[in-house]
């Protein structure tokens, strides 16, 4: 590994740590761009956009759309003033992981004098390894002020709970198969006799500074805390929660913050929700992004008609990581179109179309990758195993344009802690600045200039 490796792999385990919820991502993300030099357009406010202008808007402070226009758009007017071509280059990624939620009444009478959470799966989590693992809490709580109501972040200071497994003097059979029922096996301890009925608003209430009867509503998940490592003999492995899929959040953040274009509208996406669907006012299906596209193009001065045919000339890479071959199960990939970590990056396909890539935004993508000198590695999955879906196909419900599925390669996807490869995170960060600071003039799907 180099030393731009290991700083690249340090940087994204700082932005992880930030990132303890989606409201947290986003607000990590937009502090960044914030320091940038980014202008913040709330939804619900007029927007005055320029050439060579930077701004960003957000929705539900969990999902996040920035945005740089460049310089040279102006000179897509004519002499006559009438608006000529212009096109968008995006990626997407999303702020969401599996976990737990708490429910609105929180609070489940246990054996003896135990007090439990009252928990939800948010998510396709795999649930074994959260057993064992000393929990926090992190989220949004609303609170009331008089007659105001606002959003609070709250992560706690320490560990509040944990999921104790069973004794295997009481489970025998554990090791031969175990299925944990959610209901059951999963609800968290957090008091052993301190704590009773009532008590968690009032906790939460004194970690926010307010009174309990202030709080409304929350929305707060369990957190493993586990401290995130580069490790190995060779520093090869990246270990840390949320790497699905907060390394890709990280990589296009970097991506879209260093590249220049000065001709195209640079759009980065953050979703919130996509472990859930998506199907959410603020996920990759909602009008988020259409709305946003089609809000940038109204206030440049381009019509209708411009603003489609932008998106017909524009490009989406869709970032959610991507399942590395496992060192113990080889037979679970497709023998040819397995990945391995600190290969690098990954270009997704599959027939169902469950990832958006086809023939000609491989190849687009394939050659920016190749003419930046980032060798890429192509997944499909196994032909008798069922895949999962991720942003790009969702979004192109709301604004269609060509689009490509791309990855990091990792171990245990949707494991309370995973793995991934340090050189894949500079990889990463390489080709899609490589993306954005390409400026793409495409003709359909029949030609494309680089």
């Amino acid at each position: 590994m180099t030393a731009d490796d290991i700083e690249a792999a340090n940087d994204l385990i700082d932005f992880i740590e930030a990132c303890p919820s989606m409201f947290h991502t986003a607000a990590t993300i937009m502090a960044e761009l914030d320091e940038a030099g980014f202008t913040y357009l709330p939804e619900n406010a007029a927007w005055d956009i320029e050439p060579g202008g930077r701004y960003y808007t957000q929705r539900n402070t969990s999902s996040v759309v920035a945005f740089k226009v460049g310089e040279d758009l102006a000179a897509t007017w004519g002499e006559d003033g009438v608006a000529g071509d212009y096109h968008f280059q995006l990626t997407a990624s999303h702020s969401d992981s599996p976990t737990f939620k708490v429910k609105a009444v929180p609070e489940l009478d246990g054996a003896g004098e135990t007090l439990r959470l009252n928990t939800e799966a948010y998510g396709g989590m795999i649930d074994y390894t959260w057993f064992d693992r000393p929990l926090a809490l992190a989220g949004r709580v609303l609170v009331r002020e008089g007659d105001r109501i606002e959003s609070r972040l709250l992560t706690t200071e320490r560990e509040v709970a944990i999921i104790p497994s069973l004794a295997i003097h009481m489970n025998r059979g554990v090791n031969e198969s175990f299925a944990p029922n959610r209901a059951v096996d999963l609800c968290p301890l957090i008091s052993a006799g301190e704590l009773k009925q009532g008590d968690f608003d009032a906790l939460i209430a004194d970690e926010l500074d307010v009174e309990p009867e202030q709080i409304l509503g929350r929305d707060l998940f369990l957190v493993n805390r586990q401290d995130a490592r580069i490790w190995g003999w060779a520093d090869e492995f990246i270990s840390t929660p949320k790497l699905d899929d907060l390394a890709c959040a990280y990589t296009s953040l970097q991506a879209f913050l260093g590249a220049e274009n000065a001709r195209d509208i640079s759009v980065f996406c953050c979703f919130d929700n996509e472990e859930v669907g998506s199907e959410t006012k603020q996920g990759a299906m909602s009008t988020f992004l259409a709305d946003a596209l089609r809000r940038i193009s109204g206030s440049l001065g381009f019509d209708d008609e411009s603003y489609h045919r932008a998106l017909a000339a524009s490009m989406l890479v869709s970032c959610d990581n991507a399942h590395a071959v496992h060192p113990n199960h080889a037979e679970k990939c497709d023998a040819r179109n397995q990945v391995v970590l600190n290969g690098g990056i990954v270009i997704k396909e599959a027939a169902n179309q469950h990832y958006c890539t086809d023939a000609f935004s491989r190849a687009v993508f394939q050659a920016i990758c190749d003419d930046a000198d980032v060798p890429t590695q192509a997944f499909a999955n196994k032909s008798d195993m069922a895949g999962g879906s991720t942003l790009g196909n969702l979004s192109n419900m709301q604004a269609s344009m060509h689009a490509v599925d791309v990855g990091l390669p990792q171990l245990a996807m949707h494991s309370s802690y995973e793995t991934g490869g340090v050189r894949d995170v500079m990889y990463a960060i390489r080709a899609l600045t490589a993306f954005y600071e390409r400026n793409l003039t495409i003709n359909g799907a029949e030609s494309v200039e680089l």
